[in-house]
Formats: C-alpha cells, structure tokens, sequence
C-alpha cells in the first residue's frame, strides 16, 4: 500500500522494481500454490505429527486476532508525547501496557531502575573566525504535523548522549565519516587533527565511533551532521512534501561506548538498581572524553564553506551547495556544552505467561523509549509485539497453555545504551542462564522485505516460518518475496537460492536490546523488522511521528500486523514444541564460512605487508608529487608469522560431525523417548558454549566469541572476533592465543551434539 496523500510522490525503489519482475515472471498459479503451502505444511520443525494439524489451528486463532488498525491507534496512543527516558509520557505509557497486558491474562509488572542518563543544560556552538556565525541547534517546527510543535519545544533537543562537558576553542577539520579510514587519508595529505575541532557527517559506522577515533588522535571535540546526500533532499522530497530530512532535521543519539559494553555506566555487571553500588562517574570506562554535538546541515553549511585547505576527495563530498574542503581552518569555532549528570528512571514492563514446564523461557522484547516522540523507533515495532502478546493471551483464554513459559519485555532506556535491557539481564543473570531459551527482538517496522538475524541454529525455523506467512503485498509469502530480492542483488545468490532454497539470516552487532541476552549471556536470540520501502529521514528527529509515520512508513500497520504474524509464530512455536527447533548443521555450515574468512583475512593481510615493506626496502615506494601530501616514506612494519589454524580446522571439523549426528534427534520427533525436558534444556545451553566468563580483549562483558560488535564499527558486527580482530589490528603474538580459545569453545559446543546424537539411543 502507497499513500496518496498531496505531496506524497507514489514511488518503487529499484531494488522492488527488480522484485517485482521476478515475482511477474513466476506462473500465475504460484502466488495461489505459496498461498495454499502457506497455510497447510505437512510438517513442522520440532512437534510431533500428531500435533501439527492443532498448532497451525492455533496460529490461524492468532492471525484472526491481530488488527493492523488496532496497531495504528496504539501508536497514536503512545506518541502523543515526547516519551524519552523519565518523561512522564514514558511512564504513562509503561503503566498503559502493564494494563494492557494484565487486561490479556499475563502475570505483568513493571521492573523499576535507576540509570545515568545525561540531558543537555547548554549547547552554544558559535564560529568565531573567519566571520561569526551562531548556530541556531534547533529543529523547525513543521505545520501540518499534529506533535511537530510539541515534539519540538518539549523534547530533548539535538545531543549526543554520554558527550563531556567542555568548553573548547579551536580550528575545524573536516574529517569525512571520521571512521580509522579517513585519518589513514588525512595521514597521507599531512593534516594533524591534535588539538582541532573536527566535524564528521554522519554514515559509515555508528556516531559513537566517530568521537571515540577523534579523541585518539587527539582532537578536543566532535561535531556531527547529516549531510543531503545520505539522508536528505539529494534522496528525495524533503518532510513534509516527503520522507526525507529538511535541512534543520538532527539525529540525535548516544555515544557511550558500546562496544566496551552496553548498560548503566556506573554499574558494571550488575542491576542498576535504587540500592546498586555505583561507580564514581570519573571511573566509568565507557563515557565519552571529548565533547559531541550532532548539528543540521543547515548549521554545518557555515562552518564547512569557511574551510580552506586541500578540496576533499571525491568520495568525501556531499550534497551542500559549496566546494568540500578538509581545512584545518580558518574556520575557528567555539563548542560549550554542559550536562545534568542525573539518575534518572527506568521503567521496564515485564509479563509472563507460564507454561506447562515454567522453568524454559522464551522471551520476547521491543523497547518503548524514544528520542522524541519515536513512532517509528521504536514504537511500530512494539505494536507488533503488543497485537502479538493480545492474540496469543486470547488463545490463553480460550484454554491454550504452552509447553514453555513466554515472558514479553517492553524495554525503557533503550536509546542512551540499552540500559533497560541490560539492567535487567544483569539484575536475573542467573535465573536467565538456567531458563532462558530463546530472545526474539524488534527494534520498529516499515514496509517491504523481511530482514533477520541472529543465531544460526535458528536459521532454519526462520526459513520455516518466512514460507507460512504472507506478503500483503505481493500475494507470495514473506520468504519468496526475500528470496527473489536477493536473487536480483548477485549472480552467487541467485544461483545458490534456486527455487525454494533456504537464505541465510546475518549475524548480529550491536545496538538493540538483543545485545545482553546473546553476547552477554550466550542466550540464542533473534532480531527481525521489515524494511527496504519506507525509507527517510526521520531517524532519531522530532519528525519521527504518528503523522510521518502514518504517511510515509507503514500506513495502516499492514507490516506492523505481517510482522506480529511472523515473530507470532516464531514465539509459538518455540514455546510449543516438544523439541526446540534448533538446526545445529546450519551453526557448523556458518561457522565454517568465518573459519574460512579469517584465514583469507590472515593471508591477504600477510601479503599486503609483504608488498609494501618490499617496496621501502627497493625504494621504489610510491612517493606523491603533491606538495600537500606529507611524501613521508613510512617504517616497514612487522611482519605476521604463519600462524596455526589447525586447532581452529580441528575443531570445525569435530563440530560439522557431531551436528550431522545430532540432527535426527532433532527432526525425527515421533521416534523420541526419554526425558525431553532434559533434552531441550541441553539443546538450548548449546549457545553458552560460545561464551567464556573472561569476555573478549579488552571488553569484558562481551562474552560470546563467535559474535560480537567490532571495537571500531560499533553497531557491525565481527565474526570470530577475537581472531579477526587480532589479525586486523596486527596483534600478531595474540592471533593464536584467540584462535586456541575458541578452538575450544567451539569443542565444548560439539560435546552438547554428541550429548544430543547420543539420546537416540532411547528411541
């Protein structure tokens, strides 16, 4: 569905293009014969035949039960206010759902904690040379938009949460997207960022990154700013003639250093509750040292037109009517900025619904919290969850009880750091590692393509599921309609996903709230959203409203209700059947593809520094003729040994054996005796096998060593990341250290396989 509103231009982007002529192509009795298989597959993944035929009639119940108008009005409801962390709607809105969910038969509450979450007491940015210039660091408001004005003047303004105070004067830099790459360029053309003030746009990794990197290479502050090109009228129409950002829009957003670790800064490994010991703020490792401040490219355009220096490369430029350059000045700006380092509440609203065995959980969680009024982020996608929890809790009603306990978490304080949910795990740590089974997550909706990662023993019931719900708008199901996009984005994937081949989830970084259960506790997890055609600018502005929304996003909630059907399902089944639905082959298939990556990541790396060093040594070294450029000849750098990937080989192959031979136990349900309590409680303590309590180098909390987020592409994720890590960051007498442990982990994680294939012998 397109809206057709005035101003609203009806638009395909060109991957949907692409789709659609895949899906035109297909016979006209395919749509009708996905539609038919959709709704009667022979057999599900975990249950016993014999109770097939009464859990797709239960999910049937639960489809009827889910309204998309409902998720709409729910919307509304939630965002006639500025709902960021302690502001009164925030805590309307967590006694509105503990209402709710109590009203649908759930033994709920509201988990209450204490974090330190910083608001802005001023923001002054002024250019003081070569002309004056004040910054105005003010949204517009937008006439038409019925929360625009109150959005604006009663919500947070543009910050960067977890910023320092300062008040700093220097020259600016222009640094692109201020990630490692760029200051390897800045190397190259002699421009030191020590002591200046640089300005980053946004893009390329996660805003955190970019002060972070400033700061090591000596800056004294950081600005931000969105740039037309990425997010703004170069895409499209700008709000409210379309969704992209007008030139006052800002992303806010924090910068506490998640990749060290997520959560309360002062309260490291334990629940930030009233009466949690706390840190001294000056002893929390994951706040920012410099200060931050996200700006409009209506204020950037000033400070930018005003710099001198070398013209910035190609890739560099955006969309601002002026010539880019990198400086250092004549621009010379003056940055003020001071916080109320606060405690402030958190308000998690936690329902259970207990099963026939109460002590296995699968959990389901969406946070409520927003930058501003967030009808998009995060609401869209609590509105699935909350049609879900209502469909599910009327099943309830009617006499269904599920074999597992399913717990829903509405997460407060997710945007400064995933403080909520972090809380909250680290508060029932130990509860959570003996019951917790599965994490589903959403972080908002929008329309198009279904996107899932995750762990990938769970990859195939993704596929399952994907295959048994419909796409409203192209009659074929979720899966076909993700599988014919991909097909269209490589000739590698369209010749490995023939026909109704699988596809592969992504595994996951950082930045929502799955973060705690799986890279902290090693808690398989999963997080899922559609997107790809709602695209714009809104992210983390005062525009992210119910109008916008309503216009621009998902009118109607068809995608909020398509994806309560899937994530429905997936809660469902995991909770219901009598074997959890893990597929190990596909765990030992995905970590072989990182075995083979990392390999090929040490032996380019290898002959990279070969190459280069060859050339010092000749003299042959390419030397610039541009005089702006430093032309100094660099030290050869050390060279990595051969290191042994034998243990690694060693333990892949034991993992590949020991899944083959676990997977009948898995697929062939009707032949299973024994304890199969004891069973699932083995199948799903498989991904605490990845973890170490020793975390990964240098980050602690991060514990699971077959995903993590990169130290220096905060939301990204690194596979294997110790190893990789070690390898890129040329820590060579650590590359094997890292490739042993998790040689052994992954050991471990064949003995719980073998322990799984040996049940067959009850059979």
């Amino acid at each position: 569905m397109r809206s057709t509103r005035r101003g609203v231009r009806p638009t395909v982007s060109s991957t949907a293009a692409l789709v659609a002529v895949v899906l035109a192509a297909m016979a006209t009795g395919f749509a009708a014969t996905a539609q038919t298989e959709a709704a009667t597959p022979e057999t599900l993944r975990g249950f016993a035949s014999s109770r097939v035929a009464d859990h797709l009639e239960l999910e049937k119940r639960m489809d009827a039960a889910i309204d998309g108008d409902e998720i709409t009005e729910w919307n509304r409801l939630m965002t006639v206010a500025p709902h960021h962390v302690g502001a009164p709607q925030t805590r309307r809105n967590a006694e509105w759902m503990l209402e709710r969910f109590r009203e649908w038969g759930y033994d709920a509450e509201i988990a209450y904690y204490e974090v330190l979450v910083p608001f802005p007491k001023l923001r002054k940015l002024e250019m003081l040379e070569p002309t004056r210039f004040e910054a105005g660091l003010q949204e517009d408001i937008i006439e038409g938009d019925a929360t625009s004005k109150l959005a604006v003047e009663t919500g947070l303004p543009p910050f960067n949460a977890f910023s320092a105070d300062g008040d700093v004067t220097a020259e600016l830099v222009y640094v692109n997207q201020g990630v490692p790459r760029d200051y390897e360029v800045l190397e190259e053309l002699g421009i030191d960022v020590e002591g200046k003030i640089v300005i980053a746009r946004y893009g390329g990794s996660w805003r955190g990154i970019k002060p972070k990197v400033a700061a090591e290479h000596g800056a004294v502050a950081c600005l931000i700013y969105n740039d037309p090109r990425d997010d703004g009228y170069f895409q499209g129409e700008t709000y409210p003639d379309g969704p992209y950002k007008h030139e006052a829009g800002v992303q806010r957003g924090s910068v506490l250093d998640l990749p060290k670790r997520p959560g309360d800064p002062l309260t490291p490994m334990t629940g930030a509750t009233a009466d949690a010991e706390r840190l001294d703020r000056e002893d929390a490792e994951t706040l920012m040292s410099i200060p931050v401040l996200p700006i409009s490219s209506r204020d950037a355009q000033p400070l930018l037109d005003a710099l001198t220096g070398p013209v910035a490369p190609p890739s560099w430029r955006g969309a601002l009517p002026i010539t880019y350059r990198i400086g250092p000045g004549p621009s010379k700006v003056r940055l003020q900025l001071q916080f109320d380092w606060s405690l402030r509440p958190a308000y998690n609203v936690i329902a259970k619904l207990e099963g026939t065995q109460p002590d296995q959980w699968i959990l389901r969680g969406n946070h409520h919290d927003a930058w501003v009024i967030g009808a998009r982020d995060p609401i869209s996608g609590l509105g699935a969850l909350l049609a879900e929890a209502k469909a599910i809790g009327e099943l309830a009603k009617d006499g269904f009880r599920p074999r597992r306990t399913i717990v829903y978490g509405a997460w407060d304080a997710e945007e400064p750091g995933l403080l909520g949910s972090t809380e909250w795990v680290e508060h029932h740590a130990n509860e959570l590692r003996e019951k917790a089974a599965v994490y589903i997550n959403t972080d908002g909706n929008s329309r198009g393509f279904l996107r899932a990662g995750g762990s990938h023993a769970l990859e195939s019931l993704v596929n399952e599921v994907a295959g048994h719900v419909i796409d409203p708008q192209t009659g074929v199901t979720v899966g076909e309609r993700l599988r014919a996009a991909r097909r269209t984005s490589s000739t590698a994937l369209a010749d490995r996903l023939h026909g109704n081949a699988p596809f592969r989830i992504s595994a996951l970084g950082s930045g929502s709230d799955y973060s705690p259960f799986l890279q902290h506790l090693g808690i398989a997890s999963l997080n899922l959203a559609f997107g790809g055609e709602g695209n714009g600018g809104e992210y983390h502005t005062a525009f992210d409203t119910h109008d916008f929304f309503t216009r621009f996003v998902d009118p109607g909630s068809v995608y909020g209700a398509t994806l309560a059907k899937v994530t429905g399902r997936l809660t469902l089944r995991l909770a219901n059947a009598d074997i959890l639905p893990f597929d190990f082959t596909q765990t030992a298939a995905t970590v072989g593809r990182y075995v083979d990556e990392v390999i090929e990541l040490a032996d380019s790396t290898r002959e990279s520094i070969e190459r280069e060093n060859r050339l010092i040594a000749d003299g042959s070294y390419a030397l610039s003729a541009d005089p702006t450029k430093s032309n100094v000849v660099p030290d050869p750098a050390t060279e990595p040994p051969h290191f042994n990937f034998a243990p690694l080989k060693n333990a892949l192959a034991r993992l590949e054996r020991s899944a083959k031979a676990a997977q009948p136990v898995l697929e062939e349900v009707d032949e299973l005796a024994g304890d199969i309590d004891e069973l699932n409680s083995v199948i799903y303590g498989t991904e605490r096998r990845f973890t170490r309590s020793e975390g990964l180098p240098r980050r602690p909390w991060f514990r699971h060593h077959i995903y993590a987020p990169g130290f220096y592409t905060g939301y990204g994720v690194k596979t294997l990341p110790g190893v990789r890590e070690a390898i890129e960051e040329h820590d060579w007498d650590d590359v094997d250290v890292q490739i042993e442990i998790v040689s052994k982990l992954i050991e471990s994680f064949a003995v719980d396989l073998d322990r799984i294939a040996a049940t067959s012998g009850g059979r």
